[in-house]
């Protein structure tokens, strides 16, 4: 079916009027709407913590019913408290929900800031057709003709020619002529700049915005990708890294930040809004234009930061769910998730679904104790002592104690018959088979060395028995074992 020139047009009003920028515009609370993003919101101000622009709100909405602008007859203000206004706001797109420094602030969305500026430009009076609004139009298709222009040598012509215009300006000014622009034209091309700064937030927000989204379109996309986590991640942290150039807004932002992204470029422009504002003509210039032109540094810094924090949280969001991708774990939580829903939908379907219990708390684990300082590497008590009791001990092949470390009770009852001193290797060599393994003798020269030793010059070689029965020969200093008195050890 062909569609005629009037269905088009209608269809593309209809299309337009969804966005959410003339929604606000066209609404019943449209005045009020604007009026209080207006005060709550300012260039100096873009993010304003929740609690407050709820008490903000709620002012505004008193003092307007105090003044007679909220009547059962008129009613000009939106039901409901400042919290389920703002929240109706989130939800229909004029301000978006964030986390800055762990607090939850509000901030305007590019439909808001593009419908706050053509209400103030419309509450201003319309916009005049003068030089300087013409000049920037003209100016801006010459650039765009040079820059398209692939002749070299006309490009080279209108170079030339440029250059013949600024050699001519400076041979004029050398000779003292000047023509000074009568206060008038100066007052036009001030509010031209006011015009085309107005526009900036917007931009600015509309960038943000769409890296916003885009991160948001890359998570969904990931939590869909059923490859394995190592296939997806060099693609994803690559997606990450170049965050900016993932939209046409963000590629148009970097060609922009090279212009105004430089500190030294903000100051410079500061500087000359304030020699401007210095000028005779300036006296011509409302306070709320004056305001305007020297906030417009301010609001350039603040988009730019706006962006690159944008930039830097999309990053981040995709680097973190990257590294913490799991198919199946996120299947499993979809699942979860939509048969709850699925559950919640059925019985909000019944007749009489009745009353539930709300879960106040979550079952504890029964987990005994928990270290309470990491410093101390001690045991939060004493352990339990070990059984003594062999009598249901059972070895399937052999008693498999017998690799294990030395006996200390037998050796200590043997080196109390011993006497006072006794050499090491000839009391090893006299001991039981069953003390005279290899651990056997480092239990010995320990035992030894609390009592007291005496290194010789000759070299003491003992043969110790494994449990199985095979030998093994040690060559050690020879030792005498002397045992110590108190009063030697006070001498």
């Amino acid at each position: 079916m062909t569609t005629t020139r009037a269905e088009a047009a209608y269809l593309r009003s209809v299309t337009a009027f969804k966005n959410p920028m003339l929604d606000l515009l066209h609404g019943r609370f449209a005045p009020f709407v604007v009026a209080v993003l207006s005060n709550v919101f300012s260039p100096d101000r873009p993010a304003v913590a929740v609690a407050d622009a709820h008490v903000e709100v709620a002012e505004a909405m008193d003092e307007l019913r105090a003044a007679g602008y909220d009547t059962e007859d008129d009613r000009r203000l939106p039901a409901g408290s400042a919290r389920d206004i703002c929240r109706g706001w989130v939800r229909v797109g004029w301000l978006s929900l964030q986390i800055e420094d762990d607090v939850e602030v509000y901030r305007l969305s590019a439909h808001a800031v593009g419908a706050l500026e053509i209400a103030g430009r419309a509450g201003g009076g319309r916009a005049r057709v003068s030089r300087s609004r013409v000049r920037t139009l003209l100016d801006a298709v010459e650039r765009l003709a040079r820059d398209a222009e692939t002749d070299p040598e006309r490009r080279r012509e209108a170079l030339l020619a440029e250059r013949a215009a600024l050699d001519a300006e400076i041979a004029a000014l050398d000779e003292g002529v000047i023509e000074p622009l009568d206060d008038e034209h100066l007052l036009e091309e001030a509010e031209n700049v006011i015009h085309l700064a107005r526009e900036l937030p917007a931009d600015f927000s509309r960038v943000a915005e769409s890296i916003a989204a885009m991160q948001r379109d890359v998570v969904a996309e990931l939590r869909r990708d059923a490859r394995p986590t190592g296939d997806v991640l060099r693609e994803y942290l690559e997606r990450g890294r170049h965050v900016m150039q993932a939209t046409p807004e963000g590629r148009a932002f970097q060609g922009a930040l090279r212009l105004i992204g430089d500190p030294e470029h903000i100051d410079d422009l500061t500087d000359q809004l304030h020699a401007v504002l210095t000028q005779p003509f300036a006296r011509l210039l409302t306070i709320e234009q004056r305001r305007e032109l020297d906030a417009i540094a301010r609001r350039v810094e603040a988009g730019v930061l706006e962006v690159l924090t944008a930039q830097r949280r999309a990053s981040h969001v995709i680097t973190v769910q990257v590294k913490t991708h799991d198919p199946i774990r996120d299947r499993q939580v979809d699942d979860l998730l939509r048969s709850v829903m699925a559950g919640l939908h059925r019985w909000s379907q019944t007749k009489t679904p009745g009353r539930v219990e709300p879960v106040r708390t979550l079952p504890l684990a029964d987990i005994g104790h928990l270290r309470r300082s990491l410093s101390d590497v001690r045991p939060p008590g004493a352990p339990e002592p070990l059984a003594s009791d062999e009598s249901d001990v059972e070895f399937v092949d052999a008693d498999t104690r017998a690799w294990g470390g030395p006996h200390y009770a037998e050796l200590e009852a043997y080196v109390e018959t011993l006497g006072e001193s006794f050499d090491l290797a000839e009391a090893f060599a006299r001991a039981d088979e069953y003390t005279r393994r290899p651990v056997d003798l480092v239990g010995l020269l320990e035992i030894a060395h609390r009592r007291g030793l005496a290194e010789g010059d000759e070299v003491s070689v003992v043969e110790a028995v494994r449990p199985d029965g095979t030998t093994r020969r040690f060559a050690f200093t020879a030792v005498t074992a002397v045992r110590t008195t108190e009063t030697d050890a006070d001498d």
